[in-house]
């Protein structure tokens, strides 16, 4: 330590050494060593040549502090406490409306755990920021150079264990989590200058010694208030003695330790390298730090140290970075700040300008900010001095306790009373005088002259919520807007990625605001105006990628085959600006990421047949590309192969038959994948049909699916050379036990023509008859109900069966059946009821007259019929024809190989012929009858 700062603080050493003989219990040694430890901590720092400026995360102390050094000191190098991969984005800032966040993304991991995916890390920046001053200067002032240290995104994942990122606010006083606050998403914030005991017990302790509720009205009123015009050296020593004080006195988890230390010894290693390959002068630079840092006691410390970090090599994981919009609410959220807060920094940040004077640093053309005059030439930095001892005077000067405004109090009463009635409150001139008094008797029993932002909201609280919230906000949330309110930034369209600057450009013929918050009505006649077709599909593949509300059909639809005409959409496109800049870090289209997302949702691990073919109709759908389409298409194939169970065969069938219909009407021959997808589900479904007949966990519908693809492509099936036998094998193989699914194996022998419907209508009426299986009957009614899914042509038949079982069935049984047979319909309504419907309007009398005479079709008796018609005599019309047309007769023959010649016919029954000529079967049909 040099002769000429071994003295500064030694007055505040003497004071601290007294205290701690004083009050420390057991002697004044622990006491003793940590005060001493905390002047030699900022004694430290003070002294080191690099200079180093503590600040704390969105103060705005620390950015009027920051501007007045930065004009006062005019640095060459300025040493940021930010990742240090994401330098080459700081220059888009000018293009953006702050609050924004730099981002880096990460979709695919390489070297990190796969359910880590997606990695995101996020720095926001707002203007009342000292990180943004600090921007600002060094990429708008000639000759400077912005150094960032901090160690890059790839070691924020390799360094921190994923169940110690941080994991969002744990304050009880936290707002509720709305849209605004999940603009990061999950990602990990970048606590730069992040400023908080992690003592639980010191925090405790100042918020209750302090009459406050939360950390961040503590900060408010204890830092931001006294420093706010501070000179430089006051402001520097306060802002390093709290960062060694929390440092200090926190207990320390060793990983998040171990962490921060490796933090600190990586950005000294990366300074001194730059230092020693520029060969800049350390008095030239500026180091910006979080204080928590400042106080570092590691011994890379200082231009100076003894030691060098080996930093390890980063990992195969490729990162993309961006910028995204930010805002109060999710800054709040990220880093578990009090709901607002923020908005609270960026009014004291204006009137902190006004009264000091300070004319803070804004890039040039920055989005949403004045224009600045022209620059004035440089003015000589000031002259440096030894630096004094400020913390003696700062910390025996008693609180200033600022006189009470009572215009601007009484301003903010009036208006919360406005905003109160304008959201449904019965407030009035009463509740407004009320307020004023009482956001006056809280300060003053919390030692306050003049009410803070916090003290008028909890008497706001108080006098005007009364019982209830007539609205959606209640009267914390009405202040919090008052009081500036929730400022959420905007990335300009020349910071956007590739992706999302197409998107913009090929939906510009709307004619909307795309980066304008809210929602937009695009109306699209595509008849009338052919080239809004394409407008059309950039929307859907956005409904299909985007978050929900990001564009949303009002009146349109999307089907295979059809032709859009006219459709209205709801368009929230700048609302959700951050999930379309993410979805830039996917691909340079929309329709590349939605190729990939089609690729990897179809060969993922959970991939089964009805998500490939899902896959293989989007394609068709929003990409109109039938190379993937068949791709995929050939996949589902060997998906299908795969599967052992029967869970995805509903959705097979109705994905299939869109597509089978589809291809029918539009292309002139099948694709080849669905030819062989039919061939393939034909002897799949065939070979696990005896299985889940019997199968507990396959339901009586998927088994019913299962039938109906069988019996719906039976006829493409046969035509490509599969075997009717083996669906017949199938079926005679099943032996259900279920009377559901005992049912369904009725109709689908009828349907093979196994069963007569004549042996299944005794085979119902034998049912009814036995008392014993009356209470099961329902449930053969509800496998007939899902069997005209695979037999849609039993449809009468089970018009008839659930009449009769309404007419025979007793209450006790019938009753209870009904919800069911209700719920069934309602949620297959779309396929069966309609059928049900047809069927009874066919069978049912149209007129209420008409019901008294009518007979059901099932109960008529029809006369007996002929077994046999005679023919007429010389065998009959088709004999005479035959006879005089003989060439189609000789034409067939000879096509078949055949030699014969004509016979004239003669009188007679050709029956007796044939008995004459072939007494056998006669004979035996004699001799069974009579032993009968």
């Amino acid at each position: 330590m040099s002769a000429a700062h071994e003295g500064t603080f030694e007055a505040l050493r003497t004071q601290l050494q007294e205290a701690a003989t004083a009050f420390a219990d057991d002697g004044p040694g622990t006491l003793e060593s940590i005060l001493l430890g905390i002047v030699d901590d900022v004694d430290r720092a003070v002294r080191e040549p690099l200079e180093i400026f503590p600040v704390c995360h969105h103060s705005p102390a620390s950015a009027v502090a920051m501007a007045r050094r930065l004009r006062e000191k005019q640095p060459k190098v300025v040493y940021l406490e930010l990742c240090e991969d994401m330098a080459p984005l700081l220059t888009e800032l000018r293009n953006c409306r702050l609050p924004v966040a730099v981002q880096a993304f990460a979709t695919q991991v390489d070297g990190f755990p796969a359910d880590w995916a997606p990695l995101s890390v996020v720095a926001p920046i707002t203007e009342a920021s000292a990180e943004y001053q600090a921007i600002a200067y060094a990429l708008d002032t000639p000759g400077v150079e912005l150094v960032l240290v901090d160690r890059s995104s790839d070691h924020v994942f390799q360094w921190d264990a994923r169940a110690e990122l941080p994991a969002g606010p744990a304050d009880p006083d936290a707002a509720p989590a709305e849209e605004e606050a999940a603009l990061h998403g999950d990602a990990v914030g970048v606590e730069i200058g992040d400023l908080r005991p992690r003592f639980a017990e010191l925090e405790e302790h100042l918020l209750r010694h302090g009459r406050v509720r939360h950390w961040s009205e503590w900060w408010h009123q204890y830092v931001e208030l006294p420093l706010g015009d501070s000179d430089h050296d006051t402001y520097r020593q306060v802002m390093l003695l709290i960062g060694s004080l929390f440092r200090r006195l926190a207990p320390g988890d060793p990983a998040r330790v171990r962490v921060d230390e490796d933090r600190e010894r990586h950005m000294w290693t990366r300074m001194r390298e730059h230092l020693a390959a520029t060969g800049t002068d350390p008095a030239d630079c500026l180091y910006v730090c979080g204080a928590f840092h400042a106080a570092s006691r590691v011994a890379e410390f200082g231009v100076d140290g003894t030691d060098t970090f080996e930093i390890g090599p980063r990992s195969g994981t490729k990162w993309l970075h961006g910028l995204i919009p930010s805002s109060h609410a999710a800054i709040e959220a990220q880093f578990g700040l009090a709901a607002g807060s923020v908005s609270i920094a960026a009014t004291v940040w204006a009137k902190n300008l006004k009264r000091t004077h300070v004319k803070p640093y804004r890039l040039s053309g920055q989005a949403g900010t004045k224009k600045t005059p022209a620059k004035k030439a440089a003015t000589a930095p000031v002259p440096e001095v030894p630096p004094s001892d400020q913390l003696t005077g700062f910390l025996r000067r008693p609180p200033v306790l600022d006189r009470l405004d009572e215009a601007e109090l009484l301003g903010w009463s009036v208006e919360i009373v406005r905003a109160a009635r304008r959201n449904g409150y019965l407030a009035s001139t009463a509740d407004a005088i009320a307020v004023f008094e009482t956001s006056i008797l809280l300060a003053g029993m919390r030692d306050r002259a003049r009410p803070t932002p916090y003290d008028f909201q909890d008497a706001a609280v108080t006098c005007i919520e009364k019982d209830a919230v007539p609205g959606r906000r209640d009267v914390r949330r009405l202040v919090e807007i008052m009081m500036g309110g929730d400022r959420i930034g905007q990335v300009g369209y020349d910071a956007l990625p590739p992706l999302a600057r197409d998107v913009h450009d090929r939906l510009a013929p709307l004619g909307l605001r795309l980066q304008q918050r809210g929602v937009q009505r695009a109306l699209l006649d595509i008849a009338g105006r052919p080239e809004l077709a394409s407008c059309s599909d950039v929307l859907w593949m956005l409904r299909y990628l985007m978050p929900h509300g990001t564009a949303r059909p009002i009146m349109g639809d999307r089907k295979l085959g059809e032709q859009p005409i006219q459709e209205s959409w709801d368009v929230a496109l700048g609302t959700h600006q951050r999930a379309l800049i993410e979805l830039g870090y996917e691909g340079v289209s929309i329709e590349q990421v939605l190729e990939q997302r089609l690729r990897r949702k179809a060969y993922g691990p959970q991939a089964t047949a009805a998500t490939v073919l899902e896959g293989v109709e989007d394609a068709t759908l929003y990409l109109r590309s039938r190379r993937i389409a068949d791709e995929l298409g050939n996949h589902a194939l060997d998906v299908l192969s795969a599967e052992r169970g029967v869970d995805g065969a509903p959705e097979v069938l109705r994905r299939v038959r869109r597509l089978l219909a589809y291809y029918r009407t539009s292309e002139p021959v099948l694709p080849p994948w669905i030819e062989s997808f039919t061939k393939t589900g034909y002897a799949h479904y065939c070979t696990l049909l005896p299985t889940a007949f019997t199968d507990d966990d396959a339901t009586v519908g998927q088994v019913a699916a299962m039938l109906g693809f069988l019996f719906g492509m039976e006829s493409l099936a046969l035509s490509l050379g599969c075997d009717r036998t083996q669906l017949e094998l199938a079926v005679a193989q099943s032996h259900p036990r279920d009377p559901s699914r005992t049912a369904l194996l009725w109709a689908a022998q009828v349907h093979l023509g196994t069963l007569s419907r004549a042996d299944l209508r005794a085979r119902c009426d034998e049912l009814l008859g036995n008392p014993l299986v009356v209470p099961a009957y329902p449930r053969y009614l509800s496998g007939f109900l899902h069997s005209l899914e695979p037999v849609p042509g039993l449809a009468d038949f089970v018009v008839e069966a659930v009449s009769n079982a309404f007419g025979r069935l007793p209450d006790p049984v019938l009753l209870p059946w009904l919800p069911l047979l209700i719920s069934h319909l309602r949620s297959s309504g779309a396929e069966l009821a309609p059928l049900l419907i047809r069927e009874a309007g066919r069978t049912f009398p149209g007129r209420l007259e008409a019901l008294d005479a009518w007979v059901p079709p099932w109960r008529a008796q029809p006369g007996p019929e002929p077994l046999a018609r005679a023919l007429p005599a010389g065998g009959g019309r088709a004999g005479v024809l035959l006879a005089a047309h003989p060439a189609t007769c000789d034409a067939v023959a000879d096509l078949l190989g055949c030699d014969g010649t004509w016979s004239t016919a003669e009188p007679g029954p050709s029956g007796a012929v044939l008995i004459a000529r072939h007494p056998d079967t006669a004979a035996a049909l004699e001799a069974l009858l009579g032993g009968a």
